[in-house]
């Protein structure tokens, strides 16, 4: 009897499910799509122009230049990923989505966080060789090496996403398709399942704290030689510059990790101590806020990229200014 049951449930799963949003912060759906759709404006605006002038420019063909150029790619399909979507839901209602949409969400957004954080360890060695080897700096990071990390960097987020998307899609869903949450994020999702999802969740628990924590691990030891080096130079400006350049670099590292490891944390382990919309909304600005304010830290901060904005920028109104 039981085994003809779960054959049933096995073989039905929802046509669509049914993002709530943030649960309990209807009435303010409004602002938050407000928000997020300014959020999302600069995201793609400060990116693009990122990617433009790196790509543009000769002379910012430079490793360092090139990771920003990747992450800068990386941080549109993040943001693309679930903003669209969130701003329907939160400002005319449309909450629905199909399964199939569902589960390529998923894939993507999660994906793109494993690339991410995959990135934020590549910059971190960048700046490692930069600084405490830089005679050597071009014979380590070779065009062929650079290529190479980002093949490891990508497959590693394909290794480990595709098991836990698979694992999730093909749980029984009978029962409610209505997903407490913003977008498909695998643990919400994976509560609808008919069968236990602790398989899954416990997967996606100890796959995130394998990167996360080696990769937190090797950025903290690389930063850690980093100002040993700063420390040891004997002249203050070139101190204060490096800690400059360094002090942004972290501040995006906390801005990645601290709502990312908050949001997994707590969604598997502490999911009776924090009320749900904070579980959401933690959720939601980690795949958000990093790719609104990674252009204005990285960007605006590098003194070259800067320059190549404001003459773009420039060149173009001066373009629109003629045709006119």
């Amino acid at each position: 009897m039981m085994l003809g049951l779960q054959c049933n449930y096995t073989m039905e799963s929802p046509a669509s499910f049914f993002l709530v949003g943030v649960p309990g912060w209807q009435a303010s759906h409004l602002w938050l799509a407000i928000s997020l759709t300014a959020m999302y404006f600069v995201a793609l605006l400060g990116n693009i122009l990122i990617m433009t002038v790196i790509w543009m420019d000769s002379n910012l063909q430079e490793p360092m230049y090139w990771f920003l150029c990747v992450l800068a790619a990386v941080d549109i399909v993040m943001a693309s990923s679930v903003v669209p979507k969130m701003v329907r839901i939160f400002c005319a209602g449309d909450s629905y989505i199909s399964f199939n949409a569902c589960f390529t969400q998923m894939y993507f957004a999660h994906a793109a966080t494993a690339v991410e954080s995959g990135l934020l360890l590549a910059m971190a060695f960048d700046r490692y060789i930069a600084i405490c080897k830089p005679l050597h700096y071009q014979r380590i990071l070779t065009p062929h090496k650079m290529s190479g990390m980002a093949v490891v960097i990508i497959v590693r987020a394909i290794v480990f996403m595709t098991p836990l998307s698979w694992m999730v899609s093909h749980l029984p869903f009978c029962g409610s398709n209505v997903i407490l949450h913003s977008y498909c994020e695998h643990i919400a999702v994976a509560k609808l399942a008919c069968a236990d999802p602790m398989p899954s969740s416990l997967y996606s628990l100890i796959g995130s704290s394998i990167i996360v924590g080696s990769d937190v691990a090797f950025i903290a030891a690389s930063y850690n030689l980093i100002l040993q080096a700063v420390f040891g130079l004997s002249s203050k400006n070139a101190q204060l510059k490096a800690l400059s350049t360094c002090g942004s670099h972290m501040g995006v590292m906390a801005l990645y990790y601290l709502p990312g490891m908050a949001s997994i944390y707590v969604a598997s382990l502490g999911k009776d101590l924090v009320p749900l919309h904070t579980q959401v909304l933690l959720a939601d600005l980690y795949l958000v806020i990093p790719p609104t304010l990674n252009p204005i830290i990285y960007g605006l901060r590098t003194k070259q990229i800067r320059e190549r904005i404001w003459g773009l920028l420039m060149h173009c109104l001066f373009d629109v200014n003629l045709g006119s």
